[in-house]
């Protein structure tokens, strides 16, 4: 991966973006879609007069600056992320949405290839975003050398949304996106694996949710159960569910209920704290769990891996924690 192709590229978005902001009179984020929209087609986009004969032809000069199909899918996904930090700054993206950090998606990665998943075809993230998480996982398992793996994306915010299928078509990923609400019926058949930086906090609609075994009837649920509830029942039987959560999962009162539901449809296979120095308040730690549906040749492990992460930078650590994981995989899951 070439850095300065990464920054040749931030620095056309970035410009290009500007000059749709002003013209078009959009948020930022609006036009870091539209100039994406116009990478992909090759063209710039005009509707009803917009923009203006002079912004398009420096649109178009900064445009010829560049060939896209000269950059890999991970030089265009980096790009993407310093153009959204950019717009976070503006703008002040909501933490639900904000991408989650290429460590992570690596690690989702790894994990994956570690767990006896024969070659996933599909992956699929009920709150897709900006798509970050999704593609990191795509990529890497691409250059694991994985075959025809797609995608499957839910999110009901159509910008995030948006934004996502522009990240996806710059870097020819195969992803279906739906625009929906994950806890209304799925329609995305039966993904191989599930992967997700869930949102958390509280479901506002309780009629929607009544029927959820993880929901709260005295007052609103959290989304966090909820969606691990929806996920696990859609994803295909021994399947898994690797989700990043907060550390306090199994700590809240509610607990009982998602361990409740976990009960004959849930195998609880692991958790994993993440390092608490990357969090700059403690409390807002975060892990991930690795969930497996039951059905086919799944098992419960017989011994459920409680672990912590090792900083990201020892990198001699962080190999003998990634070897270990592989060992109690090979030993405990089917």
């Amino acid at each position: 991966m070439d850095t300065n192709k990464i920054e040749q590229l931030f620095n056309v978005m970035d410009k290009s973006t500007d000059l749709l902001q002003k013209d078009l009179d959009v948020d930022y984020l609006d036009a870091v879609i539209e100039t994406g929209d116009n990478l992909v087609s090759d063209e710039v986009q005009i509707e009803d007069g917009k923009p203006s004969k002079e912004t398009v032809i420096e649109l178009e000069k900064l445009y010829e600056s560049i060939d896209i199909s000269d950059f890999s899918a991970e030089e265009i996904r980096q790009a993407l992320q310093l153009i959204l930090i950019k717009a976070n700054k503006k703008e002040r993206i909501q933490t639900n949405h904000q991408f989650t950090p290429d460590a992570i998606g690596i690690l989702f990665t790894y994990l994956i290839e570690a767990l006896p998943i024969e070659e996933p075809k599909t992956v699929f993230d009920p709150a897709v975003g900006t798509g970050n998480l999704l593609a990191t996982v795509l990529n890497s398992l691409k250059k694991s050398g994985v075959p025809l793996v797609s995608g499957i994306g839910v999110d009901n915010d159509d910008t995030m949304l948006s934004i996502a299928s522009m990240a996806f078509a710059l870097q020819h990923l195969d992803v279906d996106l739906y625009h929906q609400d994950v806890l209304d019926e799925l329609f995305v058949g039966k993904p191989d694996v599930a992967i997700s930086d869930l949102p958390v906090g509280y479901y506002p609609i309780d009629e929607r949710v009544k029927d959820y075994h993880t929901s709260n009837p005295k007052e609103h649920s959290f989304v966090h159960h909820l969606m691990i509830e929806q996920t696990m029942a859609t994803i295909d039987d021994g399947k898994f569910g690797i989700f990043l959560v907060p550390e306090n999962l199994f700590q809240t009162e509610e607990a009982k209920k998602l361990l409740s539901y976990f009960h004959d449809r849930v195998y609880f296979q692991a958790v994993l704290n993440l390092p608490v120095k990357m969090f700059a308040d403690k409390r807002a730690r975060k892990s991930i769990i690795i969930l497996q549906k039951v059905g086919g040749n799944a098992k419960q492990a017989e011994q459920v891996l409680l672990g912590d992460f090792p900083e990201f930078n020892d990198k001699e650590k962080m190999a003998n924690f990634l070897g270990d994981f592989k060992a109690w995989s090979d030993q405990n899951i089917k």
